[in-house]
């Protein structure tokens, strides 16, 4: 099955899959709305916030507003790619391609 070889690790969780279909539908997402729609602790957001940035799938963006410290997130070129990919791939195994 071609699909198979579509699939991509990095995704392969739940948080990282639900980070990465946020960010390829909006351009900059910040740190709060991603952490409410996901449900998630600010460890567990930063882990896997950092594990994207690392094989350079996600951008940050740190910035004041006011005083307030504020952090948005962005799915880069390559990210994007790499997540259209393993969708498509997703989409050859369940049709048995």
């Amino acid at each position: 099955m071609q699909g198979f070889n579509q699939l991509n690790k990095a995704f392969d969780n739940r948080v990282r899959l639900g980070l990465m279909a946020i960010l390829v539908v909006n351009d900059w997402v910040n740190y709060k709305d991603i952490k409410e729609n996901l449900s998630l602790t600010d460890g567990n957001l930063a882990s896997h916030v950092s594990s994207l940035e690392r094989i350079k799938y996600v951008e940050i963006k740190k910035q004041f507003i006011g005083k307030k410290p504020q952090t948005s997130y962005k799915a880069t070129k390559l990210g994007r790619k790499a997540f259209a990919d393993h969708i498509d791939g997703l989409e050859k195994v369940l049709k048995g391609q």
